[in-house]
C-alpha cells in the first residue's frame, strides 16, 4: 500500500464509524432542547412526558380485552374509536376533534360503568382497571394541555 493510503484509511474508518444514522423523525425533534409546535416552545421533559401519556393511552386502547358480554364489547369498540380520535386530534392540535372525542369517551366510559353490573366479577375488575388507567392518562394529557394554554394566556 502506498504511504498516503495508509494515512487516509484510518482517518476514513474513524469518520465513518462516528457518523450517526438517524431514521426516526421523532428523535430528530427530541435532539433539540425545545420543540416548537403551534407557536409555543416546550421543554424536552414536557414533550417526552406528553408522548409517554399518549403512547400509554394508545397501548391501552390496542390491548383492551374482549369480554363475554356483547353489549360491553360494543361499547368498548366505541371507546377505542373515541380514544383513537382523541389521539389523532391531540397529535394534530385539532381542538374541535379532540373535544368531540373526549365527549364521546366520557359517554362510553359512563355506559361501561353502568354495564359492569351485568358482568362477572373477574371481568368487571379487569374492565375497571382499564377504565381507571384510561381516565388517569387522559387527565394527565388534558392537564398538560391546560398548562400549555395557561402559559400562553400569561404572555
Amino acid at each position: 500500500m502506498c504511504r498516503s493510503c495508509r494515512l487516509l484509511l484510518p482517518l476514513f474508518l474513524i469518520s465513518c464509524s462516528t457518523e450517526k444514522v438517524n431514521l426516526s423523525p421523532i428523535s430528530d425533534n427530541l435532539e433539540n432542547n425545545h420543540i416548537f409546535s403551534s407557536g409555543t416552545s416546550r421543554s424536552l421533559k414536557e414533550t417526552t412526558r406528553d408522548i409517554n401519556y399518549a403512547s400509554e393511552l394508545s397501548n391501552l386502547m390496542s390491548s383492551f380485552p374482549k369480554f363475554q358480554n356483547d353489549a360491553v364489547n360494543i361499547e368498548v369498540k366505541q371507546l377505542k374509536k373515541s380514544g383513537n380520535n382523541y389521539l389523532i386530534g391531540w397529535k394534530k392540535y385539532n381542538v374541535k376533534m379532540k373535544s368531540e372525542a373526549l365527549y364521546d369517551l366520557k359517554k362510553s366510559y359512563k355506559k361501561l360503568q353502568k354495564l359492569k353490573k351485568y358482568m362477572k366479577t373477574e371481568d368487571s375488575e379487569v374492565l375497571n382497571r382499564y377504565l381507571v388507567r384510561i381516565k388517569t392518562t387522559l387527565t394527565m394529557l388534558e392537564s398538560s394541555h391546560q398548562n400549555k394554554i395557561d402559559s400562553l394566556n400569561t404572555i
